[in-house]
């Protein structure tokens, strides 16, 4: 696989958007685009990190970014009424 299929481009909740190479974890990817996303345990059990991917929740302390056919993602925060 080229290096050119091993990244994405991630469109983030505040309107940046960012070329981030699969594999990337997610905390880490949303760092460097300026996006704080809520932590609580760094296990993946508690859930305040979950964000959806293209719909998909998936909790970012314990995720990477995934490679997409259309090499391109959207990231939104995932409501939690308790968070």
């Amino acid at each position: 696989m080229s290096t050119t299929t091993r990244k994405v481009h991630v469109l983030w909740p505040n309107g940046h958007q960012t070329i981030e190479s699969i594999g990337t974890d997610w905390l880490q990817a949303a760092a460097d685009a300026g996006i704080a996303i809520p932590t609580g345990c760094l296990g993946g059990s508690c859930g305040a990190c979950e964000i959806e991917v293209n719909g998909k929740v998936v909790r970012a302390c314990i995720s990477t970014v995934p490679p997409s056919k259309s090499r391109q993602l959207t990231v939104e925060f995932a409501t939690d009424p308790y968070w």
